[in-house]
């Protein structure tokens, strides 16, 4: 006996979703990892904004579910064009050691997702962020998906 709801084959739906989601998203860094975080209230305009923005660390109620900001970088100028995204910075780059914390993942991944709210032809996957201090050696370039689930 069961309640009267008839069984059904198997319907099909397509294919999974993949990929990441449209929209601006700043990413932060957590115990479980970087999280993105639709930005809702702001129009960006350029990718040094979005750059401001992400330094300034995430809202008070993003702080109490975990999210912290470890971008630490002062004097930068970022430009893009299509997929790829250049970060030039004053003076050294503080997490030169790796290459591979969140705090770059922030700053890739962030710009990532900009890139292509800028330009929409552009996939947010596609996009490459490379770092260039005005010491040292240059990082990247480097994809968003390097650094999820790491």
């Amino acid at each position: 006996m069961g309640c009267g709801v008839q069984p059904t084959g198997v319907i099909g739906a397509g294919e999974p979703a993949s990929g990441l989601t449209r929209g601006m998203r700043l990413y932060y860094a957590s115990a479980s990892g970087l999280r993105g975080v639709p930005l809702l209230d702001k129009e960006i305009k350029d990718l040094n904004a979005v750059v401001k923005l992400l330094a300034a660390g995430p809202l008070p109620a993003e702080q109490r579910d975990g999210l912290t900001s470890l971008v630490q970088i002062s004097g930068y100028s970022v430009t893009g064009t299509g997929t790829r995204v250049t970060v030039r910075l004053d003076g050294p780059y503080p997490y030169a050691e790796s290459g591979r914390d969140q705090g770059t993942g922030q700053l890739v991944c962030t710009l990532a997702r900009a890139q292509s709210v800028l330009d929409p032809k552009v996939r947010t996957d596609d996009v490459e962020v490379t770092l260039r201090p005005s010491e040292g050696a240059a990082l990247g370039p480097y994809r968003c998906a390097e650094f999820l689930n790491t």
